[in-house]
């Protein structure tokens, strides 16, 4: 993992916390979590404040997610809304955050001027142990603390002010008096500033879990659709008559719940010809086949008059495998006639085809999801599922991990937002 780290391509867009009193405060932190005090002197973190060197030091990467369930997190400042969650068993961790942050902005704004805010994001279960666990789960509360106890002290000086007002002797009580002015020494004037974050209750949408070996959780109004291994315990058992059942591994299926419930774009010339759909599956189709064929090929000395001489050499074995030639002979049929009928293609390449509807909420969900169908299509997986791309990457050999992140570098780190625009019709994440 060195080589992506020094890449930026994992721990990436991070925030270095260096200065004394910030890491003081997430120290405090810690100790309310039962951990020691960190000895480090800098340190990264996330928008849910894990840092992957406070991980290392404790030797617990789940420091902030025991049990996988009720995600912790540490806000030192209201800057980390800008930035990634880089471990997580939920995939829509990152969007209960910023949802979060951004609807007490001005309550995280004053906080952190003082003090640290932590807690926990609570789910309806303490543990999962099976998909009813899971599928119980339909809204998250964040359980907000503070270090100094900032929360509480604002608390109690809002009902003692409110007892002030409506009280008409309440004034003469010289000790209420007095705890106010201490309480206003911390909380300061709570009239101006919000210090008690007022919405803490979001609704737990689609996601992807960690869960039973990876499963997706998609939910419409009148049904929920669960997609991953049938040996889950509870599946095709937890609510039969509300929730759908999908194997991962049964690609026709999965192809048409995407399609019937609008949530993929089918192969039309309106959008493959002008985004290089097709042209960016095919070359990657194609570095795949020579990885498979000489597993040790230095990329570096690849080019088109290579390529076309390898191709060449090995046409038989490129006819037989069948990717690039599907790939070519769709692009001709969707330029000669405006679309390609997918019903007597095979369900495991119509993914090759297609790609989640930009304008749908569940868009990046579904793009990664798709990734799932076309694991060697790497820029994809990278993209859109970074959990199944480092799962890959621990066994790529020396030469394609270099081949691997020299392509990221080129493609993607160097313009994410056009990239993303481009082939999958996406705004910023």
């Amino acid at each position: 993992m060195e080589l992506l780290r020094d890449n930026e391509l994992i721990y990436g867009r991070l925030l270095t916390v260096d200065q004394p009193h910030l890491i003081e405060r997430y120290n405090k932190a810690l100790a309310a979590f039962g951990f020691p005090a960190t000895k480090l002197k800098s340190f990264d973190i996330d928008r849910t404040g894990f840092s992957p060197e406070i991980a290392a030091e404790l030797k617990d990467d789940s420091y902030l997610d025991p049990g996988q369930v009720n995600r912790r997190f540490i806000i030192l400042t209201p800057s980390q809304i800008e930035l990634p969650v880089v471990h997580t068993a939920f995939s829509n961790t990152s969007q209960l955050m910023f949802e979060f942050m951004n609807a007490n902005q001005r309550a995280i704004d004053a906080l952190t001027i003082k003090d640290v805010i932590y807690g926990e994001i609570e789910d309806s279960v303490s543990s999962v142990d099976d998909l009813d666990d899971l599928l119980s789960i339909n809204q998250v509360e964040f359980k907000v603390l503070s270090a100094e106890n900032v929360l509480g002290k604002a608390a109690e000086l809002a009902k003692l002010a409110d007892r002030l007002r409506q009280e008409p002797d309440a004034w003469r009580d010289d000790a209420m008096l007095n705890r106010m002015v201490e309480l206003a020494k911390v909380a300061g004037d709570i009239r101006e500033n919000a210090l008690v974050p007022d919405q803490v209750v979001f609704r737990h949408n689609a996601y992807w879990t960690s869960h039973f070996g990876g499963l997706y959780v998609f939910i419409d109004e009148k049904q929920t659709t669960v997609i991953g291994d049938p040996s889950t315990p509870g599946f095709r058992k937890s609510r039969p008559w509300q929730v759908a059942y999908l194997s991962l591994a049964d690609a026709d299926r999965v192809f048409r719940f995407l399609a019937a419930t609008g949530r993929i774009e089918l192969p039309r010339a309106s959008w493959i010809e002008t985004s290089g759909y097709l042209e960016h599956r095919a070359e990657m189709a194609l570095r795949h086949l020579i990885r498979q064929l000489e597993p040790e090929r230095d990329f570096n000395a690849v080019d088109k008059v290579w390529l076309q001489a390898w191709m060449n050499r090995y046409a038989d074995l490129i006819a037989q495998e069948g990717t690039l030639p599907f790939l070519n002979a769709a692009r001709r049929i969707i330029a000669q006639t405006g679309q390609l009928p997918l019903d007597d293609v095979a369900p495991e390449r119509r993914f090759l085809l297609a790609r989640a509807k930009p304008g749908h909420p569940d868009a990046w969900l579904t793009n990664r999801l798709i990734s799932d169908f076309v694991a060697w299509d790497f820029v994809s997986r990278y993209v859109f599922n970074k959990q199944g791309f480092y799962a890959d990457y621990e066994g790529f050999n020396a030469r394609w991990r270099e081949h691997v992140v020299e392509t990221l570098k080129t493609t993607y780190l160097n313009d994410k937002a056009g990239l993303r625009a481009r082939l999958y019709g996406l705004g910023d994440d």
